[in-house]
């Protein structure tokens, strides 16, 4: 039995490109990969201190330190960029919603929100004891931006969610600022998640979450075909046997998984989890067996390679890989409410 595709998917929209212009899927597997592989290099050898390529293989290099150094970063970028570009496939066949994406409707403020009040009133501090708050905090924050998105005549419509996601997310930021104020110690611990980066970590930040960051990529993409029968609509989907409120709270609970985690890795980054499943529909189609695995490894590039232009724009100082993805978000974001139109 083949795979059931989307004819139309409601997120492609904006920038779905032509069908008709789109490279072969060997040909975008091969440009995924070469991106991937091309920022990873860049993020090792770039930066305040240029690395000849010699010193990613010569272990007697003199400046093989600071390769492996950048390694741990660049790793947990990838880690990262990999759960925020899959969260973002995944909240947007989830909802049908072309601006969905875990900064945009609240889930990573809520993450942040959870952590601070985690620090302030339990003490708190190690990635690993943050992560049970971030999951609620991501949680809560998912369910409430629906439910009040849900009321009124219409329902949870794409423009909704988005305005209820925005609202959220500044009241949870204003409360979060509110709560650092009034506690210098929890200001210490959390300056450094405060406006995301990668910068400072170790490996022993990424294996606290890694467990956490394989179930929920396990859960995501053994949901493509769920997302695929749910962009058909919901009575449709019905018919075809599917259970549709188990299907919506298994791809949920990645979404939890993965951008509660991120965050907690992290900090809050936005707008990787919106612009990348856009780019990546426009080069293999609305199938979201080839849209989740492509968006993991186009989210893994973007974040790397924002780290890395964050570290030569404004030398000798860095510009944390929070700023420089809503440098490139932002200006994707507007032009996707504009050419949405009527749509939403």
């Amino acid at each position: 039995m083949t795979a059931l595709v989307p004819t139309r998917d409601v997120a492609s929209g904006p920038l779905g490109g032509d069908p008709r212009r789109r490279p072969a899927l060997p040909a975008s597997a091969a440009i995924a990969i070469a991106v991937l592989v091309g920022a990873g290099v860049l993020s090792l050898v770039v930066g305040a201190r240029a690395v000849p390529p010699t010193a990613l293989w010569d272990a007697g290099h003199p400046l093989r330190p600071v390769v492996e150094a950048r390694l741990e970063r660049t790793v947990l970028g990838l880690a990262v960029g990999a759960a925020l570009g899959l969260a973002g496939a995944l909240m947007q066949g989830l909802t049908r919603n072309p601006l969905a994406d875990p900064g945009i409707l609240g889930v990573n403020a809520g993450a942040t929100f959870a952590m601070v009040v985690a620090m302030s009133t339990l003490g708190l501090s190690a990635t690993g004891e943050l992560l049970a708050p971030a999951f609620l905090g991501a949680a809560l924050a998912a369910a409430l931006v629906h439910a009040i998105a849900s009321l009124g005549r219409d329902g949870a419509t794409p423009m909704k969610l988005a305005i209820t996601g925005a609202a959220l997310t500044a009241g949870l930021t204003s409360w979060t600022t509110g709560l650092l104020l009034a506690d210098r110690k929890t200001v210490e611990t959390f300056r450094y998640w405060q406006v995301g980066t990668i910068a400072g970590r170790g490996f022993d930040v990424l294996l606290a979450g890694l467990p956490f960051l394989l179930v929920g990529a396990l859960l995501a993409l053994t949901g493509a075909r769920l997302l695929n029968t749910l962009a058909l609509g919901e009575d449709l989907a019905r018919g075809l046997g599917r259970r549709t409120t188990r299907d919506r709270l298994v791809i949920a609970l990645a979404i939890v998984l993965l951008a509660g985690t991120a965050t907690a890795l992290a900090g809050p980054i936005a707008f990787v989890g919106l612009v990348v499943p856009h780019v990546v529909r426009g080069l293999v189609g609305p199938d979201h067996a080839r849209v989740l695995p492509f968006s993991m490894l186009a989210g893994a590039a973007l974040v790397v390679l924002a780290d890395t232009a964050g570290r030569v724009v404004l030398p000798p100082s860095e510009v944390q890989v929070g700023i420089m993805a809503a440098a490139v978000g932002v200006p994707a974001f507007m032009v996707l409410i504009r050419r949405a139109g009527s749509s939403l």
